[in-house]
């Protein structure tokens, strides 16, 4: 397995040096994020095929890595593509006018750092698809599934319902809070968190072990969807942005996992 997850680092890191070579002669890295699912997606490919013979668990955990990163790429590359480089970045990185300082700062700043964590966070489908060989589903990997199936409904239709919201031009300004925005702030990143807790608990399902040595990936997704640079950098920039209206839906609306709504909070 040691042998599998170093290909799988060197895939990555190879993989991240021809995207630091985009980054530095475009002066833009913001499609780094897209890039987070779609590596997540190539390292559970690539551990599928250092599998001999994959059995119905492997193919359960590949599915389930590869239909989520797949779908995350395309969203988020196409965000990309529509508003240009995120704001984000400009304020961590140099000017691209500073060709060489832009680059080496994106390099260790944005490139490795990404690479790093993903293999972390995605540790639970690359052991899970190494780990299970041939093995039918256990009923552990079935629940995992089921909170896959959460995770992916509340993401999926929670990116929808937000695009929907921002193309409306008289939504321009306003604050989204409806649909599932009305049960929490973030639906998209709880989606995120369930997917890879279940992806964990399949990945678990093959032996407690490697449960264990995977753990860490799905408690640091959720400590930065929470803290760091998920809701807790997003809502950063919304109470500069939005101001009353913003803190009303805050006092109204629970910050990550769906609850109802506090109709009879204090304005």
């Amino acid at each position: 397995m040691i042998d599998a997850l170093l290909t799988n680092a060197a895939f990555l890191l190879g993989a991240a040096a021809v995207f630091w070579l985009i980054s530095a002669a475009t002066g833009k890295v913001s499609f780094v994020d897209s890039i987070w699912g779609g590596a997540m997606a190539g390292l559970a490919v690539s551990s599928a095929f250092q599998v001999e013979t994959p059995g119905n668990l492997a193919v359960l955990i590949l599915l389930m890595t590869a239909v989520w990163g797949g779908r995350l790429f395309y969203h988020l590359l196409a965000r990309f593509f529509r508003n240009g480089e995120d704001e984000r970045y400009r304020k961590m990185l140099p000017s691209p006018d500073d060709r060489m300082a832009f680059a080496i700062t994106a390099l260790w700043k944005v490139w490795l750092l990404q690479a790093g964590l993903i293999m972390l966070v995605s540790s639970p489908a690359q052991i899970g698809i190494l780990a299970s060989g041939g093995m039918a589903i256990p009923l552990l990997a079935w629940l995992g599934f089921a909170l896959w199936l959460v995770g992916v409904f509340f993401e999926w239709v929670g990116d929808a319902q937000l695009a929907r919201f921002k193309a409306d031009p008289d939504n321009k300004g306003k604050v989204m809070m409806e649909g599932l925005w009305r049960y929490t702030r973030h639906p998209n990143y709880f989606g995120d968190a369930c997917v890879w807790w279940g992806i964990w608990l399949a990945c678990a399902s093959a032996g407690w072990i490697y449960g264990l040595w995977s753990i860490a990936g799905p408690i640091f997704l959720t400590f930065t969807l929470v803290k760091w640079s998920g809701a807790a950098m997003t809502e950063s920039g919304m109470r500069d942005k939005y101001g009353d209206e913003f803190a009303a839906y805050v006092r109204r609306t629970s910050g990550f996992i769906p609850l109802p709504p506090r109709e009879n909070a204090k304005a």
